[in-house]
């Protein structure tokens, strides 16, 4: 089987091109940005155990599974993550809610920032990159994922404290509190579509708010005066998110908007009152 015989294979399945490159450049053991030397190399012959490792791949990708799943590694702001099922695919609409924080702390001596349900530890530990003044905390209830964030800061580099907890339990003050909590509704018809990824990372209640208001509740005792909680949340979320924000007593409430124009995240500024 020759490369391109391969590829033509995954379009028979009904792979997308990118996908079906990405998965045939990892089963060479290359870069995904070796795309052009898979043009130049069409003709080449595949050995047999590359062969049926790729295929594999595709026959996963075309049940759904997540190409960076398969690949083993996602990108985010930057920074190559190595992922796998024990945590969510971090997503560029997430990218939003890591520059609001680090538009929020410029010209701040040594941030300190919160991290809450870490995952694969993006939010973190692009913070931690962008700020190598910061002090990063990243917590998950997940000794899975602690594992997978664990492993990614030490890959790449970057110092950053794990700890397992249940949202703000045991927390300390920060100047700066961010979350991408679950916020899909019980019953979302999209939810298929993600079956693979840890239902726990997804799914907060009938409305999809259930973690974003204990955040919301939560937050203020242990933010520091003039500390921001920024939150990632559903496509048409906002709207409740900054009403539950303001309610609580949050000032500066607002919502900033994905590449795609949708208000991906909201977040207010907790002032000391009196």
């Amino acid at each position: 089987m020759t490369l391109a015989q391969a590829l033509a294979s995954a379009a028979a399945l009904g792979l997308a091109r990118l996908d079906a490159q990405l998965l045939l450049l990892h089963a060479l053991g290359r870069g995904g940005h070796e795309r052009a030397w898979l043009i130049a190399h069409d003709t080449d012959t595949l050995q047999a155990p590359q062969a049926e490792a790729f295929l594999a791949a595709c026959a996963r990708r075309a049940a759904g599974e997540p190409l960076a799943y398969l690949t083993g590694e996602k990108e985010f702001h930057g920074l190559p993550l190595a992922v796998d099922a024990r945590v969510l695919v971090p997503r560029p609409d997430t990218e939003t809610l890591v520059d609001w924080a680090l538009e929020a702390m410029a010209g701040e001596a040594a941030p300190s920032v919160l991290d809450l349900g870490t995952g694969s530890g993006a939010i973190a530990l692009a913070i931690a990159h962008a700020r190598p003044d910061a002090r990063v905390e990243a917590v998950d209830a997940s000794a899975d994922a602690l594992a997978v964030a664990a492993a990614n800061a030490q890959r790449l580099g970057l110092r950053l404290a794990l700890r397992q907890a249940d949202w703000l339990q045991g927390a300390g003050r920060f100047g700066f509190i961010l979350s991408n909590p679950p916020y899909i509704a019980q019953g979302d018809p999209h939810l298929p579509d993600l079956r693979f990824e840890p239902p726990g990372a997804l799914v907060a209640g009938p409305d999809g708010l259930d973690d974003l208001r204990r955040l919301v509740q939560d937050a203020p005792d242990h933010l520091e005066a003039g500390g921001w909680l920024l939150l990632e949340h559903g496509h048409d979320q906002a709207a409740a998110v900054c009403s539950l924000l303001a309610a609580r007593g949050f000032l500066q409430v607002q919502s900033r908007h994905d590449l795609a124009g949708i208000a991906r995240c909201s977040g207010g500024r907790w002032l000391e009152k009196g």
